[in-house]
């Protein structure tokens, strides 16, 4: 069975390129060092091999089932769920205090990538729980951390986040879920919510979902949003489950894929009963949601990527293995027949899959770098640009991601697309990616539309420092300089298509300068990836041009070379989309209703 993912690339990327071990020298992390970091790693790698992939495909087979009452899911996923509990991940991120680990989001990113790559279904239970704790620890008060957190850390309860209504999707401003003041201090919510992952199980014995409602009397649209704790059993001070809420399951979703995550409709206050308690200040909502919201943003990047990896390592495994047919010029019928990994076409689609999903994944780890430095270090300047990365951090690995799981597929030809192999799985799992925690779209408006100009573009201005530094010391290395010059053409394409959209927003054009947003999405990501590719292609040849073991030059040509396919294979596509939106092409933005 191939790896998950490469142990020598995931060591690489956190000891080589982004310097893991020196991040203990950070207060909150000096307790640590590279021993305690590979010591969690190898236990979250062993948790995820052994209790997370074996029942990967079992769980997809076997959706979970809700027979009017109750909802049951196949018994594997409570005992993988206890022991992700029983290894302190789900409190990992928390202080010693708290009963953490004071694990930085670097390592504790690395070990999610087991998890998802093993069993994105049953790692979506410990990711929504983690990102939900982090909310109320964040924002609840001392009586609310008290009695919930402990549960949610030691695996007794789960979290949730709900956002969406059958009627108002990406649109939250016009939600209708309402809360009314009670006069114990609470409030009772009322109201639907649906697409709510883990929303009903039987893993847990309570559920705390985090609901966006608007207090009765509160003015329309976003400022009028506050937040609320809902949990599906009413609790005693001591977190335990005393009294069920008048929270009502009213149905599961049926999904392409992620079929093991519960997806559900659920009904808040059907009997005018609903308890929901008021997290931080009233009107205060979303932006209490966006720190859950751009966390899960994060996780989604990294769960993409990683699936994408998934699928690149056992197209990889399968073509090293698979005997079919003979070179070009081998003329005689009688000859042995050649792994398909010897075919160029196979190749290509190979390295396309590892220029993908090894750029993703590096991608994941810079925004996990940035957190550390942001929040633990207190550096401003992190905090900027993850602000500014987070959309293509959503949205480039979550875009090819899915076309990496494609070119798996394609690589396996018809066994690829049966069930006997696990790539058509991963490709149906990963097809979710793009559309959950704002779909592509969204991502690409609060990019054009917000993130590249906020504070007079300090986030551009850092990104584009880091960018130079990279390009500098590439260009010592001869294997790189072809790189660094075609890189350099292509980020002053991408450099003068945002002065001319910015200039365009500055004036008023909104509709057509934001007409082709998407455009600049992925133009932006293409250019950070390459950029993230000179950088790994170049640290490879610092560390390894030295080393006499073939297994370390074998990594460092693997890396120019995929360096070297990202470059001149994929990069130069931001041409023809910088044409078009300097342009302002109106294609698109003209077409009509009825012309379809």
């Amino acid at each position: 069975m191939p790896q998950l993912i490469s142990s020598k690339d995931m060591d690489f990327l956190l000891n080589t390129v982004f310097d893991a071990e020196e991040l203990c020298q950070l207060p909150a992390y000096q307790e640590h060092d590279r021993t305690t970091f590979d010591s969690v790693l190898t236990t979250a790698e062993r948790i995820a091999t052994d209790y997370f992939l074996p029942h990967n495909a079992k769980a997809d087979a076997n959706e979970p089932q809700f027979d009017g009452e109750r909802v049951s899911t196949i018994p594997e996923v409570k005992t993988a769920w206890q022991h992700f509990a029983d290894s302190g991940l789900l409190s990992a991120r928390h202080s010693y205090e708290d009963g953490g680990m004071q694990l930085p989001a670097l390592v504790h990113s690395a070990c999610m990538s087991y998890f998802t790559a093993a069993n994105p279904s049953t790692a979506g239970y410990p990711f929504l729980t983690m990102a939900a704790a982090n909310l109320i620890n964040a924002f609840g008060n001392d009586e609310q951390k008290s009695r919930y957190l402990p549960a949610m850390f030691d695996g007794r309860s789960a979290g949730t986040m709900a956002l969406t209504e059958p009627d108002v999707g990406s649109s939250l401003g016009d939600l209708t879920t309402k809360a009314i003041p009670h006069e114990d201090g609470s409030y009772r919510i009322k109201g639907q919510k649906m697409y709510i992952s883990g929303g009903d199980q039987d893993i847990t014995s309570n559920i705390i979902h985090l609901v966006i409602a608007r207090i009765q009397g509160a003015p329309q649209g976003v400022k009028g949003i506050s937040l609320f704790l809902v949990p599906k059993f009413i609790t005693n001070e001591a977190g335990e489950p005393i009294q069920r809420n008048d929270v009502q399951l009213a149905g599961l979703l049926h999904k392409m894929g992620y079929r093991g995550t519960t997806s559900t409709v659920l009904s808040f206050g059907e009997k005018d009963d609903c308890h929901g308690y008021l997290i931080g200040e009233t009107g205060r909502g979303l932006s209490y949601m966006f720190k859950m919201m751009n966390e899960a943003r994060i996780g989604v990047g990294l769960g993409a990527a990683v699936i994408g990896y998934r699928g690149y390592m056992e197209s990889l495994d399968y073509a090293r293995n698979r005997p079919q047919g003979r070179r070009p010029d081998e003329k005689d019928p009688q000859s042995k027949q050649i792994n398909i990994i010897e075919h160029a076409d196979v190749r290509r689609m190979l390295l396309a899959q590892k220029s993908y999903v090894e750029g993703s994944l590096a991608l994941c780890m810079l925004a996990a770098r940035l957190v550390d430095e942001h929040e633990a270090g207190g550096d401003e300047d992190a905090g900027r640009l993850l602000d500014l990365l987070t959309p293509v951090v959503k949205s480039f690995p979550s875009f090819y991601g899915p076309r990496a799981n494609d070119l798996a597929i394609q690589v396996l030809g018809g066994a690829g697309y049966t069930r006997e192999y696990p790539v058509e799985q991963c490709y149906r799992d990963n097809r979710l990616n793009p559309i959950h925690e704002g779909t592509h779209g969204i991502q690409s408006l609060d990019l054009l539309g917000r993130k590249l100009w906020q504070e007079n573009g300090a986030g551009q201005k850092l990104l584009l420092k880091r960018i130079q530094k990279t390009m500098h010391a590439a260009g010592k290395h001869s294997e790189l300089i072809e790189l660094v010059g075609v890189y350099q053409k292509h980020i002053n394409t991408l450099m003068q298509t945002t002065l001319a959209l910015g200039s365009a927003l500055q004036s008023g054009k909104l509709k057509e300068g934001l007409a082709n947003s998407a455009l600049y999405l992925d133009m932006m990501g293409k250019c950070i990836i390459a950029w993230l590719w000179l950088d790994m292609a170049e640290k490879a040849i610092s560390a390894f041009a030295s080393s006499e073991a073939k297994e370390d030059t074998d990594f460092m040509a693997g890396k120019i070379q995929a360096a070297r396919y990202f470059i001149l294979w994929e990069l130069p596509e931001v041409e023809h989309q910088a044409h078009l939106l300097t342009s302002f092409d109106r294609t698109c933005l003209d077409m009509q209703d009825n012309w379809f």
